[in-house]
């Protein structure tokens, strides 16, 4: 479940006709030309192969490999420069084409997992992070940015898969807020590796947290 609409298309084409996929990624082009004139097309006038096909080349070209929009929902990161970017990684795509064909892929507001769930299943919440500072907010993977009451209505959620019986696991930053928000719960730190950043030498392991309803 996904409200980043771009995202879901990607993945319902990559699911659904890979072969498709690869015949048009095979058409783009690593000059800075081009990559603006892609990152201009209203994806509303593509097809889903070229949408799934467009987001897959701004990721793999555009400046950090970042997904970013503005309020009109217009992808608005630079490009990226690389030598030689690996668009088109076949292997990769064909394990994820088969790991999909059982999968349900849904455009929604994260709080309609509660309508699907059953007690005993497995929940994994991957929200965008908390920011760390006001110079680290990013969260516009669409253009309705993820807010700090966005967060809070996610750790309710939270709360509710755990009181139906189910087992939930959750990715966010490491601060004051997000612990107190699962404050009760198996909070664990984690070191995970980070290449985002303008400054290369900010770049590297950073503290997150794994937050679970249960114990290993």
């Amino acid at each position: 479940m996904e409200s980043n609409e771009e995202l879901i298309n990607f993945y319902q084409v990559l699911r659904d006709d890979l072969d498709s996929l690869l015949v048009d990624l095979r058409r783009h082009e690593n000059t800075a030309e081009y990559y603006y004139k892609i990152r201009s097309a209203e994806p509303e006038t593509l097809t889903s192969v070229q949408r799934a096909s467009r987001l897959l080349y701004l990721n793999k070209t555009a400046y950090n490999g970042l997904w970013r929009v503005n309020r009109k929902g217009w992808h608005n990161v630079p490009f990226g420069r690389y030598k030689n970017p690996r668009i088109i990684d076949e292997d990769n795509l064909l394990g994820a084409h088969w790991l999909l064909q059982r999968a349900r892929i849904k455009l929604a507001d994260f709080s309609v997992v509660l309508e699907t769930v059953r007690p005993g299943m497995f929940v994994y919440l991957d929200p965008p992070y908390y920011p760390l500072s006001k110079t680290s907010g990013f969260t516009s993977y669409t253009a309705d940015s993820f807010s700090e009451n966005d967060q809070c209505r996610l750790a309710e959620v939270f709360r509710q898969l755990d009181h139906s019986g189910c087992l939930i696991m959750l990715s966010n930053s490491d601060n004051q807020l997000i612990r107190e928000l699962y404050k009760g719960y198996d909070i664990k730190v984690v070191m995970a590796k980070r290449a985002i950043n303008c400054r290369a030498d900010r770049r590297g392991p950073i503290a997150e947290l794994v937050i679970r309803n249960y114990e290993l």
